[in-house]
């Protein structure tokens, strides 16, 4: 009988599980606009492509976060035509900050300063939501006295945090495309698709699996990406393989009506994601499965599979 009693109770917790899980969403967000030119393509042309690429996974709308400074660099030029573009394809555009300089380098005044800058450049333009995505992620760290000033600051202006909470870290991938391209190493195309296709879901899936563990559900997720020429070539295979792992893409605006917009961790961890800063402050464990292919797991995968080793010529 006790044997039963104990089946029917892991039956039971089974069964939550999968119903917390079962309605996994996902908005899709892109940092650091504008980018300058990758390793395969323009500025111009990747915009281009990602936008068909948005367009051919049905994914209505995406947010853009800009450093409108960048459009006063060479690697800028043409960025307001093609944020334009973003715009006019149905997604929207918020704030990461002027400069891109992160807030621990900066006092809380000089931040909100960087903050306005951009909002002058924002405010009033098409497409234009009233959030601020935290240069690389950073809301203060140890110095809670910063951290409070920047939040009480950004409230009196009636922005609100873009949090993330699903990391694929495609800056890395991204980044180590380029130098190999740079250094005149041969890729595998495929190989590398795959590579960025994994590291994406299993962030996604690994984020849900510690949400379900801190909030008791599956909320609805925001994706970190930037504009880079790998989104351009395989949004549509990573938004395919998004949805054969049960996930909804969703609006960025539906995203962030998620409860989870009233989290304010108090934690000295303030560089990441809101689901991991919410772990810390309840002291939840990170589960150990699924297993998210951070860049320390994924450079030996990229330097094995991904760079073709040259072909050893006979003498």
């Amino acid at each position: 009988m006790r044997g039963a009693i104990r089946l029917l109770a892991l039956l039971l917790s089974l069964l939550a599980a999968t119903a917390a899980q079962a309605d996994k969403r996902i908005a899709l967000t892109f940092d650091d606009i504008p980018r300058a030119r990758g390793a395969f393509f323009t500025p111009d042309e990747r915009a281009e492509r990602l936008i068909a690429a948005l367009k051919v996974a049905k994914v209505r709308q995406a947010a853009f976060f800009l450093n409108p400074a960048k459009l006063e660099t060479a690697d800028g030029q043409g960025g307001e035509a093609r944020i334009a573009a973003y715009v006019a394809a149905g997604h929207v555009i918020a704030n990461h900050s002027n400069t891109h300089t992160g807030l621990e380098i900066q006092s809380a005044d000089e931040f909100l300063t960087d903050v306005d800058a951009a909002e002058l450049w924002l405010k009033g333009r098409p497409g234009y939501r009233p959030w601020l995505r935290f240069p690389y992620l950073f809301e203060g760290g140890t110095d809670k006295n910063k951290r409070d000033a920047v939040r009480t600051g950004l409230a009196a202006r009636g922005m609100r945090n873009a949090y993330v909470t699903a990391d694929g870290s495609d800056w890395w991938l991204e980044d180590e495309v380029r130098k190999a391209v740079a250094a005149g190493q041969t890729l595998d195309m495929e190989q590398l698709r795959r590579l960025y296709i994994r590291m994406h879901v299993s962030g996604a899936e690994s984020a849900d699996d510690l949400a379900v563990k801190v909030l008791g559900r599956s909320p609805a997720h925001v994706m970190l990406m930037h504009e880079t020429d790998l989104a351009a070539m395989f949004l549509p295979d990573l938004v395919a393989e998004l949805r054969r792992h049960g996930w909804t893409i969703i609006t960025a605006d539906a995203a962030y009506r998620d409860p989870l917009k009233r989290a304010f961790p108090d934690v000295p961890m303030a560089r990441g994601d809101l689901i991991s800063a919410l772990a810390v402050e309840r002291k939840v464990d990170w589960p150990l499965w699924p297993i998210w292919i951070h860049p320390g797991m994924a450079d030996p995968i990229f330097k094995s599979r991904v760079v073709k080793k040259p072909e050893k010529v006979d003498p």
